[in-house]
């Protein structure tokens, strides 16, 4: 399969900030997460990830996700996502009317095992149920597949596993598979080594990345996936998480600064970033931290 070498014309934001950000933070109000994504949808976002099914005992941050998506604006333009990590999860998932179920796994034997207390295999067996149910409703079911580019317990990861479980979740369903660089240890040159494996035998269309910043690499790397054809991006407003496989680093990659990246490329994204920069700056302040954006810090500074 060829690999483009021009970077495509328009790109997807997978905006996970009130998911897999607000889950590595203290606890906001459910008020404070429904102005949240209100304000990205204000923003231009069509794709939010805005709460996960889960237990509340190890996620008690996502505990309120039912009364979230209830309060939160409803436009047929915007996809709302919710990751569902079993069945119990995904009914709960239908009920709140979520339109799209979000499965995960890694690349990693050992981090699954220490992540979920199963192999790579189990988990996929665990989530033939979800995608049963999805099917039955029309719903669309994304997998995630963690330590991409590295995992804090075995260390590097070979693209030829992350090729298999990628082929797995595509055999059981999914309709596309984000690459999860989870301690954010990849660099460009990994990412291109990674993705020229995995497009030799999957479409471009079939992927997405999702890069954290732990070592100030995210940007890059999407700027190498971007040459390479990939059109979908996971981020988060203002930075939002950390990492809890890397104490004290930053977490998942801004939503401002992929966007300024994306429309200094001509690449568009229908996004506006100072609506994007404000969202991050009212969410920070109910979490009495500053946004993690480089973007939004300079365009909220202009401003004052």
């Amino acid at each position: 399969m060829a690999v483009p070498t021009t970077f495509p014309n328009s790109v997807r934001i997978v905006e996970v900030g009130a998911r897999d950000g607000l889950q590595n933070e203290k606890s906001v109000t459910t008020e404070d997460k429904v102005t949240l994504i209100n304000d990205l949808i204000d923003a231009g976002l069509k794709h939010i990830e805005g709460g996960a099914f889960v237990s509340p005992k190890w996620v008690p941050q996502m505990s309120d996700s039912s009364d979230v998506f209830a309060a939160v604006k409803r436009s047929d333009e915007v996809l709302f996502s919710a990751l569902t990590p079993n069945l119990k999860g995904a009914e709960l998932a239908l009920n709140a009317k979520v339109g799209e179920f979000a499965i995960f796994t890694a690349a990693s034997e050992a981090f699954t095992q220490k992540n979920i207390n199963c192999s790579i295999e189990q988990s996929i067996e665990r989530f033939r149920p979800v995608v049963e149910l999805a099917n039955q409703h029309g719903i669309k079911v994304r997998g995630y597949v963690s330590c991409v580019l590295g995992c804090p317990y075995q260390g590097p990861v070979s693209p030829e596993q992350v090729l298999d479980v990628c082929k797995q979740l595509l055999a059981l369903g999914c309709y596309e598979v984000s690459l999860g660089d989870t301690i954010g240890v990849g660099t460009a040159n990994e990412v291109e080594a990674l993705l020229s494996l995995l497009l030799e035998h999957i479409d471009a269309n079939q992927l997405a990345v999702h890069f954290h910043d732990t070592y100030g690499q995210a940007i890059s790397n999407i700027y190498a996936a971007l040459k390479m054809g990939i059109s979908t991006v996971d981020s988060a407003v203002a930075g939002l998480g950390g990492c809890p496989y890397a104490k004290g680093a930053s977490g998942n990659v801004a939503t401002e600064d992929v966007v300024y990246l994306l429309q200094k490329l001509g690449i568009d994204t229908g996004i506006d970033l100072k609506t994007l920069a404000r969202a991050g700056e009212r969410v920070c302040n109910a979490l009495g931290k500053k946004p993690q954006s480089k973007v939004a810090n300079a365009i909220l500074a202009s401003e004052e």
